[in-house]
């Protein structure tokens, strides 16, 4: 079945190597530059084109997205050639990614739409009630942008979209950064809920969407391993781990974090949920704080370390697994005997056993001990494709240290 109705359509037919189309085949959505026959005539595509994929001998594989200027040529929209990229495309697939967040979660702040595992390959878009962010991270995306809004304007009727179109990703399609209000108005921080608390954020000038969907789970899990002790959240952001370990009876939580306006935002989130009694927000370099924490021979029932990509880039791999495993190292001295370690890595360039193995290292270098309690990635809203494991980008490991 196509995704719509069939409709006189002829997009530019784009030929693959012989011989390279077994990936493909098995499902892989992208189709790297050297797997495409180059020619002429691809090279004459315009960049963000739809374009009719086929094998050597003219067999179509599908319907992808096309730019021949970068590593990534073609991105797959659908394996039915009569497939047409329009309007109804775009809500149809909004549609389904909706229904699918509603059916998981109760409340209206989710990630909507998770790339290609959602089918829309290069677009993110996160709910905050009302208020909408969408970061088009492909040429074709970009392109389509009015016709995104539509789509949203449709099936979610927001009273304001943001455009977090900023992303490093971009670069590698050749478009520049920016970040504009496409509707409605934003008057300081957003209101948003996670696991029943209150938190709030800057979707216009915050980091990434404006917030961090992905770790819900995760915070969950460390929040219910606070009670009656003392919590620490390094890189805390708007507070996420820290104040729901509050709201889950920690007796204080300390947020640790370089940005002002983050840390403004952790202390409001404090207050909203009664425990700013309990909350301390510090402005402080993290391994800077973990280190005079331990010198002065102070220990957390809970640490939470959950930073910024070490990783941007591979030529990055080996300096940024070093800073994991120092990160997990001064954690873990300042982790009380029997408390919990949390450690996080959103550095799609380091797989999870490579992460596992820095902490695990970190460990040792502490001269600690212990037990992982869980190794888990993102939260439901944050699919992954399942022919695309190296989307799964998102590390999070729970230590119960001796």
């Amino acid at each position: 079945m196509s995704d719509n109705a069939t409709k006189p359509v002829k997009y530019p037919t784009i030929h693959m190597q012989a011989g390279r189309q077994r990936r493909v085949l098995h499902g892989h959505p992208w189709v790297y530059s050297n797997e495409v026959q180059m020619d002429a005539t691809a090279k004459a595509v315009p960049a963000g084109s739809p374009v009719r994929l086929v094998d050597a001998g003219g067999t179509p594989l599908g319907i992808f997205t096309f730019n021949p200027h970068t590593l990534i040529a073609a991105r797959l929209l659908s394996t039915d050639p009569a497939t047409v990229v329009d309007h109804e495309f775009i809500t149809a697939r909004l549609r389904r990614a909706v229904a699918l967040r509603d059916r998981l979660f109760d409340r209206p702040f989710y990630r909507v739409v998770h790339a290609e595992a959602d089918g829309l390959p290069g677009l993110i878009v996160d709910r905050f009630g009302d208020v909408v962010t969408v970061q088009a991270n492909s040429v074709f995306m970009d392109r389509r942008t009015d016709a995104i809004l539509a789509a949203i304007d449709e099936v979610l009727a927001p009273r304001a979209v943001i455009l977090r179109n900023d992303g490093t990703q971009r670069a590698l399609e050749g478009l520049s950064e920016e970040t504009a209000l496409a509707k409605g108005e934003i008057d300081g921080p957003i209101r948003l809920e996670e696991n029943g608390v209150t938190f709030f954020a800057n979707p216009l000038d915050g980091q990434k969407t404006g917030w961090f969907y992905d770790q819900r789970d995760n915070r969950a899990f460390i929040a219910a391993l606070a009670t009656g002790g003392r919590a620490i959240d390094f890189y805390s952001y708007n507070g996420g781990f820290g104040v729901q370990c509050a709201v889950a009876g920690a007796t204080s939580v300390v947020a640790v974090d370089r940005s002002a306006l983050a840390l403004e935002n952790a202390t409001r989130a404090a207050e909203a949920n009664g425990v700013a009694d309990r909350f301390e927000a510090r402005r402080a370099d993290a391994f800077q704080e973990m280190e005079r924490l331990n010198a002065a021979g102070e220990t957390f029932q809970v640490v939470v370390a959950d930073p910024p990509a070490f990783v941007k880039a591979k030529k990055d791999l080996a300096v940024g697994c070093r800073a994991y495993r120092k990160m997990a190292r001064l954690a873990a001295k300042i982790t009380a005997p029997g408390g919990f370690l949390l450690c996080g890595s959103c550095s799609h360039n380091v797989d999870p056993p490579t992460f596992a193995e820095q902490v695990a290292r970190g460990l040792t270098d502490a001269g600690r001990t212990g037990r992982i309690l869980r190794s888990a990635g993102a939260g439901p809203d944050h699919p992954v494709h399942p022919n695309l494991p190296e989307s799964a980008y998102l590390k999070a490991i729970v230590l119960q240290l001796d």
